[in-house]
């Protein structure tokens, strides 16, 4: 039987546990209460916390015994996870939490795949919970008061949540079929291409676009790792921009790693490599005073990259590039790389562009495999698309 897990600290929210495995029960859902605190509690669970602690990396000690609450915390959060992934009957995971039940029961929810139904009733929900969701599809639901005990809002904050969960799990998404998947990376400044490519493809692929913020190029690398994408146009690496020059969306450093790790067929280029993202205008930092910008809203100001951030660009997707030894494509659309970027348009610089395109051309050892396409188009061209995705299809 398919199982609803109820995870959280029973030391210090026991009434909230028992009351959510209740609802999920009346709606006909079977449920398993599991303590994932860190204390000695005598509340009856389903799996006590000494249970989940055998499941640690370091053993149950590293859990129960630890010097201090911040080790704790990390440990029983890997004891969960670990917990979780030997269950073979997890229907959903809805959670409770202040900071160090958010931390652990998310630290399980993040290892489970994505599809599975994952609600966080967290008193941390208001804020940034970047940390907690990563790219993973965790549901927050703000608990608005702290959770010392049951009162008259928690009650109904916890029945809709329990309600919802309980409905996730009778209901599920049927399974996954048909097309084989893709991935592709667009920005506002690539939409146009980049839907122009999924308007060509999609008869044949599910094709799947990515947000190219940070979390975006993470969350379609995680994809790539469990053998959900069959082949990838990563058309715009502007992620890459941030990691290297401190914006507010920047990639990992193991960007492109996991393409050399698989092999898995890679259409790549330049999209949005003109720009470095920062948020409202005041945020941006001092050092930058006399570069030049571009206020796409008010809380987003855009840096256009010099010629030497360029190069450095270039030479850090080269040595990327070079590890890679599946079939791969680096397209060039010598007309301009972004929305902007193009003539008449505030980030036109084709100079700083060429910067750019000579550091990949030298940092790359092509090979049969590993080829440089320059193409006389501007990346939101329909030209480049129809290229883009004739090279797919070929490589594919």
């Amino acid at each position: 039987m398919q199982r609803i897990y109820v995870a959280g600290t029973a030391d210090t929210k026991p009434e909230e546990l028992l009351f959510i495995a209740a609802r999920i029960r009346q709606c006909g859902g079977a449920c398993t209460v599991v303590d994932v605190g860190t204390l000695a509690s005598d509340v009856e669970v389903d799996v006590s916390a000494s249970e989940v602690a055998e499941f640690a990396p370091d053993g149950p000690e590293s859990v129960l015994a630890a010097d201090s609450r911040g080790p704790a915390v990390t440990a029983m959060g890997e004891a969960f996870a670990g917990y979780l992934l030997s269950r073979d009957d997890v229907a959903g995971v809805i959670g409770i939490g202040g900071g160090g039940g958010t931390s652990i029961v998310t630290a399980g929810m993040r290892e489970l795949p994505l599809g599975v139904p994952k609600i966080m009733v967290s008193t941390l929900a208001s804020g940034d919970v970047s940390p907690y969701v990563d790219v993973s599809d965790i549901i927050f639901v703000p608990s608005v008061t702290d959770m010392t005990g049951l009162n008259r809002l928690s009650r109904v904050i916890l029945h809709n949540t329990a309600t919802a969960i309980a409905a996730m799990a009778a209901a599920p998404a049927p399974p996954l079929s048909g097309k084989p998947a893709i991935g592709l990376t667009m920005f506002g400044v690539t939409t146009t291409g980049v839907n122009a490519m999924t308007d060509r493809l999609q008869d044949d692929f599910d094709c799947m676009a990515f947000h190219a913020t940070g979390t975006g190029g993470r969350a379609m690398e995680n994809l790539i790792a469990n053998d959900v994408l069959v082949g990838v146009l990563d058309i715009t690496t502007t992620e890459i921009c941030d990691l290297l020059f401190g914006g507010v969306l920047p990639a990992k450093p193991n960007r492109i790693d996991i393409i050399a790790e698989t092999e898995i067929p890679y259409v790549v280029s330049a999209g949005a490599l003109d720009m470095v993202n920062f948020w409202a205008p005041e945020t941006v930092p001092e050092i930058h005073a006399d570069r030049q910008f571009y206020h796409h809203n008010p809380n987003v100001t855009l840096m256009r990259t010099t010629a030497d951030e360029c190069r450095e660009i270039g030479q850090w997707i080269g040595r990327k590039l070079n590890a890679c030894n599946g079939p791969l494509r680096f397209l060039i659309p010598e007309k301009g790389i972004s929305a902007l970027d193009i003539e008449g348009g505030d980030f036109f610089d084709p100079e700083i562009d060429a910067a750019l395109f000579d550091a990949i051309t030298e940092t790359v050892n092509w090979t049969d495999k590993r080829q440089l396409v320059r193409l006389p188009h501007h990346i939101n061209d329909p030209e480049f698309a129809d290229a883009a995705t004739a090279i797919f299809r070929e490589i594919i």
